[in-house]
């Protein structure tokens, strides 16, 4: 069996999609394992912008099959935009395109309770992108979920909804103090169109992958945000709904551990974060707007403008442990091409004392200090280099010591740029 696990190795927004793309050339099948319409992924084809937020990015190869596991929380609306989108590009997804049939549905009240919850926060906002994800997977938790399937059994979807809807409405009344603007027989009518849509992508997803690899396929899995965003390993609350880490393939696509042969942890030349929660080396003033300029770092879900900090050596080696990370893909290499030198975090000072390792309790940046390590940058475009032997040697050395702090994780490949085309194979792609 021949499974390969892409994640992001830091707060998200790590160039997944770029080497997802260039893997699932050598894939047959790519799957989407969790998350949900809050992640945006980015592919430049030719000159085209394509952001997936539910489809898997590998649908831009003919012939390859993709799939929304059941560990997703499946926003049919954007879901059928983004087949739409397709269609208009000259892109079919006919007969390639397959989604759980047990994946969690994100229905308009989901959405309409996170904004109203995220508004009520002041001070405590967690920064959601409103898409309803956190409320979705809290249904799914609680058994009040509905699912994929549910709306091939029109009645008993349709009594559902009802139910949730008027449970909604009441809590949100109850905590917030304010009314849901969700009506019901919009929301059916709604569905009723959608449900006709949506059937013919649907079925049993863990059973096809299974069968699949038992027949010699190649199986490759994206996941959503990146590791720190973890319900568990990441940094509570500051986190996403949902587990990030390599290990959720399992229990979001229905793939038995066994089966995992490679993981590729995605990690950027340098860090960012989207919305609120700690940063050790966030980078203020200028540096970080001209980082954030530089790579064009603004999130492809929101447009909000992304904080931008130095590499932190901390947060990859837990990154490497938890994931289980057999290799790493290093991307936007040449947002750093102007800078004469560049920081590496190699370790923090908590309270004074030297630490190696990722706290468990990262929430008062106050007590956390980043100890740097300086290295010359390289002052050269690298975006026509296609072998490492022609980057500059100071780019050269700077990944050889990210490496090194990352024990020694073997480099799979290194970004240059934001085309396909700009991508040096550095080992041979699994």
């Amino acid at each position: 069996m021949s499974v390969s696990v892409v994640v992001g190795s830091q707060w998200g927004d790590e160039g997944k999609a770029k080497v997802i793309d260039c893997l699932a050339l050598r894939s047959d099948i790519i799957v989407r394992f969790q998350g949900g319409a809050n992640a945006g992924h980015t592919v430049i084809v030719d000159g085209d912008k394509f952001i997936f937020h539910l489809v898997p990015s590998g649908i831009m190869y003919p012939g390859k099959v993709c799939v929304v596991g059941n560990g997703v929380v499946f926003d049919a609306e954007q879901f059928l935009r983004e087949v739409d989108e397709l269609s208009a590009k000259g892109i079919s997804v006919d007969g390639r395109l397959m989604v759980s049939d047990i994946a969690h549905l994100v229905l308009p009240y989901h959405k309409a309770q996170d904004q109203v919850g995220e508004s009520n926060m002041g001070g405590k906002k967690i920064g959601t992108t409103g898409r309803g994800i956190g409320p979705a997977y809290a249904d799914k938790v609680s058994r009040n979920g509905i699912r994929v399937g549910d709306l091939a059994r029109w009645d008993e979807f349709a009594a559902k909804l009802e139910a949730n809807l008027q449970r909604k409405k009441a809590e949100v009344k109850a905590v917030f103090g304010h009314d849901l603007d969700v009506g019901l027989d919009e929301l059916i009518e709604t569905y009723r169109v959608i449900r006709k849509r949506i059937l013919p992508f649907v079925g049993n997803t863990a059973q096809y992958i299974h069968t699949a690899l038992g027949s010699g396929k190649k199986v490759l899995c994206e996941g959503a945000q990146g590791t720190f965003l973890d319900i568990d390993h990441g940094t509570y609350p500051f986190v996403t709904s949902s587990n990030t880490i390599a290990g959720a393939v399992c229990s979001g696509a229905g793939i038995g551990p066994s089966a995992v042969e490679n993981v590729i942890g995605i990690v950027k030349a340098y860090t960012t974060r989207v919305g609120n929660g700690p940063f050790p080396t966030e980078l203020g003033g200028t540096l970080g707007d001209f980082i954030r300029e530089e790579g064009s770092e603004y999130g492809a879900t929101t447009g909000r403008p992304r904080r931008c900090g130095w590499f932190d050596s901390v947060m990859l080696r837990k990154a490497v442990q938890v994931n289980g990370m057999t290799h790493m893909a290093l991307t936007k290499l040449d947002v750093l091409n102007k800078l004469d030198e560049i920081q590496i975090c190699t370790h923090y000072e908590v309270n004074g004392q030297k630490q190696d390792f990722f706290p468990s309790y990262l929430t008062d940046k106050d007590t956390i200090a980043p100890v740097y390590e300086t290295v010359p940058g390289w002052k050269q475009d690298t975006a026509g280099c296609t072998a490492l032997s022609q980057l500059p040697k100071n780019a050269r050395v700077y990944i050889d010591r990210l490496r090194e702090l990352c024990h020694g994780v073997a480099i799979l490949m290194v970004s240059v740029g934001p085309q396909r085309d700009q991508t040096i194979e550095v080992e041979p792609l699994p």
